[in-house]
């Protein structure tokens, strides 16, 4: 049931909205769900989640002094796997309940900063790499979404996103089934948030399945782009370049545009 990505800021799950009152709805979900949102994707994701993120972290191959923003980062669970002295790792989200409690926990060598995907409070050319990890499907905007993570990647640098997407079509029967009938029962019992849950699984078939992704990808200028499947394609990692033959001026600071 995935739509266009122009029509995305209209909805809101199965619901249409305009595009303030889906931003405001989203930054209510996630806020309402933060005290219990690592534990509803351990108890929805079968612990799958974490295996899911680790796979992509993998892939990055950061130099010293490089600089990784990790949009929609959360709580900060894949920031923290990619975080380490020699590096500049930022957590960047608009939900801010969200990154208080990564704050809570003390990661080290992690910073925080709020901010949403379509307006990035970072330099054209300063990022060398940006993850983003179940986050892109909840953006208003797309097309505006990817165009800003293109322009403040420098030449050379990498977007990886990772999101649900489209199971092969053997087990697409069995995953409706648990998504429709369990996912928003959990979320009544564990988060006490069964809209939110609603949302969630109503999102997923509304967002651009493999293709429909990697060709937006490909229109907003990124390169060599490819994607791998994971768990049967219940969840698909995207990977997109910035080539180094797109001119960008220099950066002086990643806190300024």
């Amino acid at each position: 049931m995935s739509i266009g990505p122009d029509h995305l800021e209209s909805t809101f799950g199965y619901r249409t909205v305009t595009a303030t009152e889906r931003r405001d709805r989203i930054r209510r979900v996630f806020s309402a769900v933060a005290p219990r949102y690592d534990l509803m994707n351990d108890l929805m994701s079968f612990g799958l989640h974490r295996l899911w993120k680790r796979r992509m972290v993998k892939i990055v191959e950061p130099a010293r002094g490089d600089v990784i923003v990790d949009l929609a980062g959360g709580t900060g669970d894949v920031a923290q796997a990619m975080a380490a002295p020699d590096r500049q790792v930022v957590v960047c989200d608009p939900a801010l309940p969200m990154m208080e409690i990564g704050r809570q926990r003390g990661l080290e060598h992690v910073s925080w900063i709020a901010g949403e995907a379509e307006a990035l409070p970072f330099a054209t050319g300063s990022i060398d790499y940006i993850t983003i990890a179940f986050g892109i499907r909840n953006v208003t905007y797309l097309d505006r979404a990817l165009s800003e993570m293109f322009r403040v990647l420098r030449p050379g640098g990498e977007l990886l996103c990772l999101e649900f997407s489209e199971p092969h079509r053997w087990l697409k029967p069995f995953y409706e089934l648990f998504s429709f009938l369990v996912i928003p029962r959990l979320g009544a019992w564990v988060a006490r948030e069964p809209e939110a849950y609603q949302y969630l699984i109503e999102s997923i078939r509304r967002f651009p399945d493999q293709e429909q992704l990697k060709n937006l990808f490909d229109q907003t200028g990124f390169g060599d782009v490819h994607y791998h499947n994971f768990s049967f394609g219940i969840v698909c990692l995207h990977v997109g370049s910035k080539q180094v033959a797109e001119l960008t001026p220099p950066a002086a600071s990643i806190g300024s545009r």
